[in-house]
């Protein structure tokens, strides 16, 4: 059987949900943004609000969990919560995070469930420009309204890793999340799950809506994302992942993503200002409160 050391990651350090006064949306101010580096290792717990929220990297990876799935966000990706979704988030890298709450007032139709998407250069820009404590009413109206529209447009991508309620497949499936280079069969995992292949490969059908090869293909993905983002050769993640080609795998991640590997981890082609990836406390030229 699977024990707790089976767990794919092992957070160093919990942080309970503390959003600052300032940060938190109300209908005059339905758009807030907060922004901060976490070390990697940082686990914020379970934690359900009012609004809804897009939490996004300039550098780093998050995992998310909620809603019976587990989400990797790679940088230049963000994901949308809606209101009242419980979810937790692991810190996979160092990371910069971007988080932009949404009052309910002015959630857009159709966001009603935890999705990844693209994060346009201009929804970026636009979430910069909100954190501009300094920003007068009508421009933060009006900076709003274009996020919500490019939140509203941005592609969904497939990153989600559907996870089971049954106690056995759980456990089977986190051990798959830890390892999933792994070449063991479904017997071998079954076994180690204490159920018979059949039970594990119905459950897998019926719980989930994939069988086991299609799911531990997006557990190869959901690894992948971390190591690509770290700028690793393509040739040491396909041999990491358990292919024996870079080509192989190449093929993989485009059939999933609709372009190379290295495509997807490249985005906007000019440096951007570094002041960007600091907190307004951080940056000399804000230094008056928000109006």
């Amino acid at each position: 059987m699977f024990t707790s050391t089976d767990h794919p990651l092992q957070p160093e350090e919990v942080e309970h949900l503390d959003i600052p006064a300032e940060s938190s949306p109300t209908p005059a101010h339905p758009i807030r943004v907060r922004s901060r580096p976490v070390p990697a290792g940082t686990r914020i717990a379970r934690h359900t609000h009012a609004w809804a929220q897009v939490a996004c990297t300039t550098r780093g990876v998050l995992r998310i969990a909620a809603e019976g799935s587990t989400w990797m966000v790679p940088p230049s990706r963000a994901i949308w919560v809606p209101p009242n979704v419980t979810h937790e988030v692991v810190i996979v890298e160092d990371a910069f995070l971007r988080t932009l709450y949404i009052d309910e007032s002015v959630v857009p139709p159709g966001l009603d469930a935890c999705r990844v998407v693209e994060v346009s250069p201009l929804l970026r820009e636009v979430a910069v420009a909100l954190n501009d404590l300094t920003i007068s009413r009508e421009r933060e109206r009006l900076l709003g309204t274009l996020a919500l529209d490019e939140i509203t447009r941005s592609r969904p991508l497939p990153l989600s890793i559907p996870m089971p309620t049954d106690k056995r497949l759980l456990a089977l499936c986190e051990a798959v999340l830890a390892d999933p280079a792994s070449a063991d069969s479904l017997e071998h995992w079954a076994t180690l799950a204490g159920a018979s292949t059949r039970t594990i490969a119905r459950l897998f059908r019926r719980e989930l809506g994939v069988s086991f090869s299609q799911w531990r293909q997006q557990a190869v993905l959901a690894r992948a994302i971390p190591l690509l983002s770290q700028g690793r050769p393509l040739a040491q993640v396909a041999l990491l992942l358990g292919y024996q080609s870079q080509s192989a795998f190449s093929a993989m991640f485009r059939r999933a993503f609709g372009e190379s590997p290295r495509a997807f981890f490249v985005r906007d082609g000019e440096p951007r200002d570094d002041s960007h990836d600091r907190a307004p406390s951080e940056r000399q030229d804000v230094k008056t409160p928000r109006r």
